[in-house]
């Protein structure tokens, strides 16, 4: 009998890169490669209206909750990189 080592555990998750326009007259998002977005929103960066609202469009896009739109990095900068669960 022939023991196989542990069956890894597979998440599915994937990071992308997002460069925010914010204050811009429509949303709307733009693929450039396979995991870089830009991303243009109304709201204005302003205690964090901006990044509520890239979220929102992130999780209407990937079909997903916005639960499982996670900022990981850049909540001050325009560049961020989300993790989509």
């Amino acid at each position: 009998m022939t023991t196989v080592g542990p069956v890894p555990i597979v998440t599915k998750f994937m990071k992308i890169s997002v460069k925010l326009k914010p204050s811009a007259k429509q949303e709307r998002i733009e693929k450039l490669e396979e995991n870089n977005f830009l991303v243009w929103v109304k709201e204005k960066p302003v205690e964090g209206k901006a990044n509520e609202a890239l979220i929102k469009i992130l999780s209407e896009h990937f079909g997903v909750s916005r639960s499982r739109v996670s900022l990981l990095k850049g909540k001050t900068s325009r560049q961020k990189i989300f993790e989509i669960r």
